[in-house]
């Protein structure tokens, strides 16, 4: 994987959507929602299935879940608590009014001294009902592609062609070690990558239980 590319599009993600930390002994963040709502607009127009954009407050040193200890979306006239997840996740609504309304996210971590960043992860992490087959990874595959493509937006497409990321397959973390009998699967512990093919649209064999299944993410190769 080229990390750099995939950071490119990140770094000009994250740029957009306007992202302040006070130099506060809390380290709190500020964050004009304005801009999870451009992405978040983009995932919903495309009427994805599989595909997420999601956002998390990660450590900058070793990109670990920096813990939240409180966070609000603020307007002008209102207040609204914010929902987040053990991992850091931010469970924004995707609210128009929020949006003309100027709302700020505000996010409080529980370590003070933490140097946190905001993340932006493009991936498939609720599959239940889901059978776990090349046929379903081809799917999610197609989705995934689709959407860092949508969200790598104008300036990106038109003006850097060149930096596109080219998407070889996905990511599959699993909640154990994994071991796969198929030259196209390689394994490291517990997270494993797929060289997606065109052939896997029609291949329906189960090939693990989708229980064990964390999260997908786009395989980046370029």
């Amino acid at each position: 994987m080229n990390k750099s590319v995939l950071n490119i599009v990140t770094v000009l993600s994250l740029t957009l959507l306007s992202v302040t930390a006070l130099n506060a002994s809390a380290r709190e963040f500020v964050m004009s929602y304005d801009g999870f709502y451009d992405r978040l607009k983009v995932v919903n127009k495309g009427d994805f299935q599989y595909a997420r954009v999601n956002f998390y407050i990660s450590d900058i040193g070793t990109n670990e879940a920096c813990a939240i200890k409180s966070g609000t979306i603020l307007t002008e006239n209102n207040e609204y608590p914010l929902n987040y997840t053990e991992q850091a996740q931010l469970l924004l609504p995707f609210d128009k009014q929020l949006d003309t309304d100027k709302a700020v996210i505000v996010v409080q971590p529980q370590n003070p001294v933490h140097d946190c960043q905001l993340k932006l992860q493009i991936e498939a992490n609720e599959l239940e009902g889901l059978s776990f087959t090349k046929q379903s990874l081809f799917t999610i595959h197609t989705e995934l592609d689709e959407l860092l493509a949508d969200l790598s937006g104008f300036f990106v497409s038109k003006l850097m062609w060149f930096l596109l990321p080219e998407q070889k397959g996905v990511v599959v973390t699993f909640k154990k070690p994994m071991h796969f009998d198929d030259e196209s699967i390689e394994c490291k512990k517990s997270v494993c990558y797929f060289a997606v093919a065109d052939n896997w649209q029609d291949d329906t064999k189960e090939l693990a239980d989708i229980a064990d299944v964390i999260k997908v993410t786009p395989w980046i190769t370029k």
